[in-house]
């Protein structure tokens, strides 16, 4: 039968569709519901078995010294200057020292964090930190002996009463120590004593103590503290902390602002006490000085029997008064560079200037401030750092720099007051050439004098300096106001159980779909009726065959067999009708060709099936072994095996239908003729003319003619003796023929190679079958089990 070739346009891909693409996942639902039923009961045993953490959350204000407005209880002292100092740092070095490694350490050190006691007599352990019936106090550690047993167990021990005693069990060696309350006991790496609280039970049990090295709790708890500014505009700062004992968390930031605000008041009154011991120094030696120019004068009056000789020269001391008290400012002045200058060159590195001394010109005073703040805030980067520390180095050049300013300020000062004393003293001379008349001894008298009132001016301004000084270590405050000490939050911050639970279900829901997904797009196979429908809709679909499991028989039995592979081939023969009459109603000799693109995908399972289903309608069948080179009729019929059949009917005239042509065991009216002997040239054999007469007279003989033919896609045998077939079914086997294989039939068909095709879909799984099998109804069949379903549906994994 020719057929003019028919190239019909191939339809263009049609949109999504949202419920399709639904229907592939739902199908899926007992899946769904198991994981989302293991990840809930995942996250309830996690949050169960996890130790909770709350946050805990100080606030302070770091003091703007540098404020030009201080409070009214402090503006008393800022004519004295003690307000200055740490005026030059930043609020960022302020949260840099509070991060500090160093700052930590002190912490660790005081509240002995490195010491940690756990109950373990819940699931999971806990921290109980000082509610434990015995606390360590540790006399002396070995850091780097612990550290090497930092990764074993020995530095663990159990702890447990026996007696007025306590007995250590080492968890690494088990050596069993004994040890009394109150009394030290050596360990192996530190000396400790154990003393038991007041309020605590008299018997515990499961209770372990863990020593750990305070570097390595150092670095735990600088890492978890955060120290963030508020505002970058304000000094508001907030430290946090996220720990499982909220108690220990309070502490912890509470001694972190203490050790803080002790270091910076020992920062401030560093320049107070040497400036303190540089006024004591000098008031030593300016005592000496009054006292020997006091007994001079003492001598002076009694050696010359002076009594009253200001009356004498009252006019002229009038006249010179003024020019005397400039001179007294003026050699107090000079003696006051003459003391710096020489602290300047005799003092070490890294001394602190004295301060506020009464220096007039306010340039010098400046610098020796700048000074004294640099060198302050070197010294506390250098107690955590190296003199290495680019930052160090280059506070140290600029300490150099200024105070080499300060030493040339000084001596410019010096160098401008003696030119003024010397100004003052040519003026003193015409003065004194007007009291020439006044005997020597008074003019003695009075240099004496002068001389005794500039070291009482001296002597009783350092005393007032003094004093001040004094005030100002007494009255340092804190250089962080709390304003919220450490508070913990009620509700732990992790884990969150509605989080957790919304995690799970989200993934045990995500799960099931992501791997449906995924081997959905890496699967490149035909798996169900929808995939030939989207890509070959120029060829109608006209049967889907389930899937045999292994062990169920792969024929039909007879008439009553009411399997769903029964069923399907009904189906089958009834689309078949519909399809024949369509193309011309033909009542006898319909010649049905089965094919394929590869081997495997059942043309042999499927002709015998159909064979069998025809036979039980009453037809006269037969099966015609169409595949020459690799003959299959012998898995159900093995003896077509040994049976002559086309090829030698083809090759030989002397051999005829009614010989080659024998009875089926499987029905009565089913017959076969076998493929017969394999010969070298199969497709020979089909072009020759005897083939056509093969089929025409099988045509008259049987109402139904089935030939098993060879793929079509390896050989072209097919292909030659398509021309005589009235149907072609193309098998297509679901999960094994790659998609991109129906474009080789819908070519074959373009290209008029192979004409009236129908797919075939074989060995579908239920759960693909017909449309999703989603009605779940199979006929003469009972409904399956849950788990029946679940395990049917259990493919893609």
């Amino acid at each position: 039968m020719s057929q003019t070739p028919q190239y019909t346009q191939r339809p263009q891909e049609e949109e999504i569709n949202l419920r399709e693409e639904l229907e592939k996942y739902l199908k899926y639902w007992p899946w769904f519901l198991l994981a989302v039923i293991v990840c809930v009961a995942l996250a309830f045993t996690y949050l169960k078995f996890t130790t909770a953490s709350y946050n805990t959350t100080a606030s302070i204000i770091i003091k703007d010294e540098d404020s030009k407005g201080p409070s009214s209880e402090m503006s008393a002292f800022v004519d004295l200057g003690l307000l200055s100092g740490m005026g030059t740092n930043s609020i960022e070095n302020e949260i840099g020292i509070l991060k500090s490694r160093r700052m930590m350490t002190e912490v660790v050190k005081a509240l002995q964090l490195n010491v940690q006691y756990i109950d373990e007599t819940g699931i999971p352990a806990k921290e109980v930190y000082l509610n434990s019936p015995v606390l360590v106090q540790i006399l002396k550690m070995d850091e780097q002996k612990l550290k090497d047993l930092a990764e074993s167990e020995d530095s663990e021990f159990y702890v447990s009463q026996s007696g007025n005693d306590f007995l250590l069990t080492n968890l690494g060696s088990g050596k069993i120590l004994k040890a009394k309350a109150g009394m030290p006991v050596e360990i192996g790496f530190a000396t400790v004593v154990l003393n038991p609280q007041d309020s605590a039970a008299s018997e515990f049990s499961d209770l372990k103590i863990r020593f750990s090295t305070i570097q390595g709790v150092t670095s735990a708890y600088r890492a978890k503290v955060m120290v963030n500014l508020t505002d970058k505009n304000s000094s508001l700062i907030e430290l946090s902390l996220e720990d499982p004992v909220k108690a220990k968390a309070r502490d912890i930031l509470d001694q972190l602002i203490l050790e803080y605000n002790r270091e910076a008041i020992e920062d401030k009154n560093l320049v107070a006490r040497n400036t303190a011991k540089f006024i004591d120094e000098r008031l030593s030696i300016i005592n000496e000085e009054l006292d020997s120019v006091e007994t001079g004068k003492e001598e002076f009056k009694q050696d010359n029997q002076l009594t009253d000789i200001q009356a004498e020269s009252s006019l002229f001391i009038e006249n010179a008064s003024e020019f005397n008290k400039r001179q007294q400012e003026m050699g107090t002045q000079v003696e006051l560079a003459n003391a710096m200058i020489e602290y300047l060159r005799n003092g070490s590195e890294g001394d602190l200037l004295p301060a506020n001394l009464g220096i007039s010109q306010q340039s010098v005073n400046q610098r020796i401030q700048e000074y004294n703040d640099l060198v302050l805030e070197r010294n506390r980067i250098l107690s955590g750092s190296t003199a290495k520390n680019p930052i160090v180095v280059r506070l140290s050049s600029q300490i150099d720099q200024i105070k080499g300013n300060v030493l040339q300020s000084l001596q410019r000062m010096r160098d401008n007051l003696k030119i003024a004393q010397e100004d003052l003293n040519r003026q003193s001379a015409v003065i004194g050439s007007k009291i020439s008349a006044v005997p020597g001894k008074e003019r003695l008298y009075r240099g004496i004098e002068r001389q005794q009132n500039i070291k009482e001016s001296l002597y009783i301004f350092l005393l007032q300096k003094r004093e001040e000084n004094s005030l100002s270590l007494a009255v340092t405050a804190p250089k962080a106001k709390i304003v919220d000490s450490a508070y913990s939050s009620d509700q732990p911050i992790s884990p969150k159980p509605k989080i957790i639970l919304l995690a799970a279900l989200i993934l045990g829901m995500l799960i099931p779909f992501l791997i449906i997904y995924i081997s959905q797009l890496l699967n490149n196979k035909i798996q169900n009726r929808a995939d030939l429908d989207k890509a070959a809709k120029e060829i109608p679909v006209v049967g889907e065959i389930p899937k045999v499991k292994r062990g169920d028989k792969e024929l039909i039995d007879n008439k009553s067999d009411r399997s769903i592979l029964a069923e399907a081939f009904r189906i089958l023969h009834t689309n078949l009708q519909y399809l024949l009459a369509s193309n011309g109603d033909k009542k006898s000799g319909v010649k049905i060709f089965i094919t394929s693109t590869v081997k495997g995908e059942g043309k042999t399972f499927a002709a015998f099936n159909l064979a069998v289903t025809l036979a039980n309608t009453g037809k006269k069948v037969v099966i015609v072994g169409g595949d020459l080179r690799n003959p299959q009729l012998q898995r159900y019929e093995a003896e077509t095996k040994s049976m002559l059949g086309v090829s030698d009917y083809l090759i030989n005239n002397s051999h005829s239908l009614d010989g080659l042509i024998k009875q089926s065991a499987l029905h009565s009216n089913l017959s076969l003729l076998a493929s017969g002997s394999i010969p070298p040239n199969p497709a020979e054999l089909w072009r020759l003319d005897k083939s056509g007469q093969m089929f025409a007279e099988l045509e008259t003989r049987f109402d139904y003619v089935i030939v098993d033919t060879a793929p079509s896609m390896l050989v072209a045998d097919t292909f030659l003796i398509n021309k005589f077939a009235d149907l072609t079914l193309y098998m297509i086997r679901a999960g094994y023929t790659e998609k991109k294989l129906q474009e080789f039939a819908l070519d074959a068909k373009r290209d008029g190679k192979l004409h009236d095709v129908g797919f075939v879909l074989n060995d579908v799984e239920l759960s693909n079958f017909g449309y999703g099998n989603k009605y779940g109804y199979v006929y003469g069949q009972e409904e399956t089990s849950f788990w029946d379903k679940i395990r049917g549906k259990a493919m893609f994994w």
